[in-house]
């Protein structure tokens, strides 16, 4: 993906259609792209993507982390890419063989490979059973969604610099853990600033709680959006 500048994606963490809808409706001219993730999509279903297009969504990004055999990854893949999703996100962690047979379906979507998630620390790696920390374990996994030809990946902003340089211009790197000024880190570990994200080289940041629990959602999201555009 070539990104020509930078984009806010938020994160559509709520309990169900209705909420999703008040939601795109309410942000959507300031919202560049609209994330679903496990909560929504397992209490609605696929019908919420339509719901979120409707409500006013640019761009759905379809956030459901595959991770399974390749043949069953590659089946729902295909099936995602009947409801014409922007963004699908699969976990580096299931090997080479899993992330061809996505890529074999993928078609139009733009497939994000996962590298570690940010409420991961080296501690919790460990005891997971891996021998590398999250920087060197993104690094590793940045290269091998590079070399089978994703169209970016998700990381934490901790890592950003480095994916930045491996991954050079024209990828798509989308950072999570997002928080503002002021804002609590929750379950997430590995956070920064949208100002921090940006500078470090991140093309799309994520952002759920920090908007959708404010009192203004659309005076945070107009805010975040426009130092953005500010900053290419």
């Amino acid at each position: 993906m070539n990104a020509d500048r930078p984009r806010l994606c938020v994160a559509l963490d709520v309990a169900d259609a209705d909420a999703a809808r008040r939601a795109t409706r309410s942000l959507a001219e300031h919202v560049d792209v609209f994330k679903i993730g496990l909560q929504l999509f397992c209490a609605e279903g696929p019908s919420v993507i339509e719901a979120v297009r409707n409500a006013g969504a640019q761009e759905i990004f379809l956030d459901l982390k595959l991770h399974d055999i390749p043949n069953t990854v590659a089946g729902a893949v295909k099936s995602a890419r009947r409801h014409a999703v922007d963004y699908l996100t699969l976990h580096t962690g299931g090997g080479r063989a899993m992330l061809e047979a996505a890529l074999s379906e993928a078609g139009p979507i733009k497939l994000l490979g996962v590298t570690v998630l940010t409420s991961l620390t080296d501690h919790d790696l460990a005891e997971a059973g891996h021998t590398l920390g999250a920087p060197a374990l993104v690094e590793q996994r940045v290269a091998l969604a590079a070399d089978v030809g994703l169209a970016g990946v998700v990381c934490s902003p901790l890592e950003l610099t480095a994916v930045a340089a491996k991954l050079g211009s024209g990828a798509c790197i989308v950072t999570p853990g997002i928080r503002l000024e002021g804002d609590a880190s929750a379950d997430q570990r590995r956070v920064a600033t949208p100002e921090r994200a940006l500078a470090d080289g991140a093309t799309m940041l994520v952002v759920g709680r920090p908007i959708l629990g404010a009192v203004d959602p659309v005076a945070v999201a107009r805010s975040v959006r426009s130092g953005l555009q500010v900053s290419k």
